[in-house]
């Protein structure tokens, strides 16, 4: 058992369910010292900046957020999602929290020790922004742990990325081989979204964590699953037939564009077999 800091995604339960973290047990609370940022920066450039916490000592810096009560098992789920020892790095703090009863007219806190992570300086980036995407996990996360309203309103006003409009995804022409799960398990730098597979394997420095996360698999219920609007209920028979909304496609066609660009095309993914 240990405890676990979300601060900016991790504070929604439903994002942490999609990395398949289902804490026992979840409170509100404050890490004093420290302040958030949203400089690391995404593997894929359009999702700008995301969350990161820095140590300051000043007693007026703060950074709230949700203390959740985890089984052992969803460490390494967590370390594989966070990129641990890649992109973050996995640090002990202390954190308050409180321990009121609702009946009770005075407040009791209580310090508890729990892991987090922060950026590794490879991927630190200070000119990143977050996304809109990002912003609306937090703040939703944020309001549904009963954060307190000022600072979710903080939040609110922050610079935000500014995504491109991207064109609709086309396929090169030609002929190009088709994969299935089978098939492309047996390749550890392709990778498939939408029905289109990559090869990883001439991308950028900065991607060869997603080489062994990515690689070998479909990642379109992935990347669904971290769109904002996401139920968690999203399927392979949800993409295998096409129903998708069009925020859903709009999101996958803009990573369409961002593979292309990271990534080589080099053929077809089929979900029948799936």
């Amino acid at each position: 058992m240990f405890h676990y800091f979300g601060f900016g995604s991790n504070m929604s339960l439903a994002s942490l369910a999609a990395k398949g973290v289902l804490p026992l047990n979840s409170r509100r609370a404050t890490l004093a010292g420290w302040r958030l940022r949203f400089n690391v920066q995404h593997f894929f450039r359009h999702e700008g900046g995301v969350g990161n916490i820095e140590f300051t000592g000043n007693t007026d810096d703060r950074v709230l957020g949700v203390l959740h009560e985890c089984t052992d098992d969803a460490l390494p789920l967590l370390d594989a999602a966070e990129a641990y020892g890649y992109g973050y790095n996995r640090v002990s703090v202390d954190v308050t929290v409180d321990t009121t009863e609702k009946s009770a007219s005075k407040h009791h806190h209580q310090m508890v020790n729990a892991l987090t992570y922060i950026g590794m300086p490879e991927f630190i980036n200070d000119e990143c922004r977050p996304s809109q995407r990002y912003m609306n996990i937090i703040i939703k996360g944020a309001r549904q742990a009963q954060i307190d309203e000022a600072y979710i309103q903080q939040l609110e006003t922050l610079t935000l990325h500014r995504c491109e409009d991207y064109p609709p995804f086309q396929k090169p022409a030609g002929q190009h081989p088709t994969f299935d799960a089978a098939s492309l398990a047996k390749h550890n730098e392709y990778t498939a979204l939408a029905g289109a597979v990559f090869d990883m394997s001439a991308a950028r420095p900065i991607h060869t964590y997603l080489k062994s996360y990515f690689g070998g698999k479909d990642m379109t219920l992935f990347h669904l699953k971290r769109l904002d609007c996401s139920n968690n209920k999203e399927t392979t028979d949800d993409i295998r037939k096409g129903r998708l909304n069009q925020a859903q496609q709009r999101y996958l066609n803009a990573y369409l564009n961002e593979y292309a660009r990271e990534y080589r095309f080099i053929g077809h993914y089929n979900y029948n077999n799936d």
